[in-house]
């Protein structure tokens, strides 16, 4: 509870901070673009996420490739992060980073996993659970080598979640290491995939009245898939 004294120009700040907590709580969205039933969704997840992941990017959302990657650390901890995705097969999501950040420190030690899609123009989420391991070296090298030369540097440069005492650190390591490898430089040791193999999806497209439509998809032994409609 706020206590007014102290003037009328606390007074008006603490009013101004309620009402801006009113027109928060206020903001309501009322989601009526689409539809997921289950005649009409794919019996396989990977087809679902598939067909949704190309309608985002038909439908130019901005960034359709970002996702959220959900980690647990040591301390029992949870932290989020975007990064973006760049492959995805029968074998699971992938995308591509440094071993040595926290999201690779805690996958090094726990190696469960979620990750989160919001297309927010088609009132859509996709979220994904599983296991996480590294891709191959040759997975790793190929993609590294298909980067932009500044990415490639950049790889070189940024000791990823790291305290550095200022941008300029980042600025040397980047001309260290350009002058260093010139137009080749290799892929770090400390860089490259991790794969997220799913044995859970779920699939949540708005609907009017917050009755949402909500699919999970549980893989099970044999290697078939589950769908359920749950409450939203």
């Amino acid at each position: 509870m706020f206590r007014t004294a102290g003037g009328p120009g606390r007074r008006a700040r603490l009013a101004a901070y309620t009402a801006g907590m009113t027109s928060i709580a206020d903001l309501r969205k009322s989601y009526e673009r689409a539809e997921l039933n289950e005649s009409a969704s794919q019996a396989d997840p990977l087809q679902q996420f598939d067909q949704w992941l190309q309608e985002a990017i038909q439908a130019e959302v901005p960034e359709p490739n970002a996702m959220t990657l959900a980690t647990v650390g040591s301390d029992l901890r949870p932290s989020t992060r975007v990064v973006l995705i760049k492959g995805y097969d029968a074998r699971g999501i992938v995308w591509y980073t440094n071993f040595d950040s926290r999201k690779g420190r805690e996958l090094a030690g726990n190696p469960f996993a979620a990750l989160q899609f919001h297309w927010v123009e088609l009132e859509r989420v996709v979220r994904i659970e599983g296991v996480v391991e590294r891709v191959s070296n040759v997975e790793s090298d190929a993609y590294f080598h298909s980067r932009p030369l500044d990415s490639r540097i950049g790889a070189w440069a940024s000791p990823q979640s790291e305290v550095i005492s200022g941008r300029g650190v980042l600025v040397a390591n980047a001309a260290k290491y350009a002058a260093q490898f010139l137009l080749q430089p290799p892929r770090p040791p400390h860089w490259g995939g991790y794969r997220l193999k799913p044995d859970n999806w779920q699939f949540w497209q708005g609907r009017k009245s917050r009755l949402h439509d909500r699919l999970r998809y549980s893989l099970q032994e044999g290697g078939d898939w589950l769908r359920e409609r749950l409450a939203p």
